[in-house]
């Protein structure tokens, strides 16, 4: 479900659209002297707000598919490090080289991704800050980093389930690395696009707040504060952002 705010952002520009379709109907006698006041300009802010809000949907949709790609991915690390010990265990390496696997994979087990993290409305707004989960999974690919290290370390650690052979845990780490990275891109990303579409909307005089605003106004000044004209815009709800 869209928060509170995605919501409010949407309904502004849907009320923008309500207030050109009334100023339009005044034909000539609506005339403002100002540029950002004039039809094609208030059109043209109603198209780029419009594009605002569609572009910070399809970049929260693409951080969400790559928040589940992530979560999908790390989802049988911890069994897998278990078993990397278990087979470790099953070689000639000292007892020494296990306790050091050991530390890595109790690290490794101790480490909890939230839980909120997991998407199942693939309409969720990201969040307003990264998390700290982003650090949980850093750590996770590095304390796997360390498991791999002190199983290359042991020559008698030559495992026949592809699984467990070193050419494929590198290659774990390595796609974890990716898809985790991805995620901090794609968060990036979609952080970037609220602020284009908060400087479209509700940037100082230039925005679709303050030009409503000034179109009321307007409205008011050439038709008078009891005409019809003003009745009609006046009531038009524009509702500014929380910061």
């Amino acid at each position: 479900m869209a928060s509170t705010s995605e919501t409010g952002n949407a309904k502004n520009v849907a009320n923008f659209q309500d207030l050109i379709a009334f100023v339009t109907g005044y034909g000539a006698t609506y005339n403002p002297s100002k540029n950002a006041l004039k039809l094609p300009q208030l059109n043209a802010l109603y198209s780029a707000s419009q594009a605002s809000l569609a572009d910070v949907v399809t970049k929260n949709t693409s951080y969400n598919n790559k928040v589940n790609e992530r979560v999908v991915a790390f989802k049988d690390l911890k069994s897998l490090s278990t078993r990397l010990i278990n087979a470790l265990q099953t070689t000639d390496a000292t007892k020494e080289i296990i306790a050091d696997a050991k530390a890595f994979n109790k690290k490794l087990q101790g480490v909890r991704a939230k839980a909120v993290e997991t998407q199942t409305d693939p309409n969720a707004p990201a969040p307003n800050t990264i998390s700290t989960s982003q650090q949980s999974y850093d750590q996770q690919i590095q304390h796997l980093a360390g498991i791999i290290s002190v199983l290359q370390s042991e020559p008698s650690y030559t495992p026949n389930e592809t699984d467990l052979q070193i050419a494929t845990l590198t290659s774990k780490q390595a796609d974890l690395t990716t898809k985790n990275s991805a995620v901090a891109t794609a968060y990036t990303n979609v952080s970037n696009s609220r602020i284009a579409r908060d400087t479209t909307i509700y940037g100082t005089d230039t925005g679709l707040f303050d030009v409503a605003s000034e179109v009321k106004k307007y409205v008011k000044s050439v038709y008078g504060a009891t005409s019809p004209q003003f009745a009609q815009v006046k009531g038009i709800e524009f509702t500014k952002r929380k910061k």
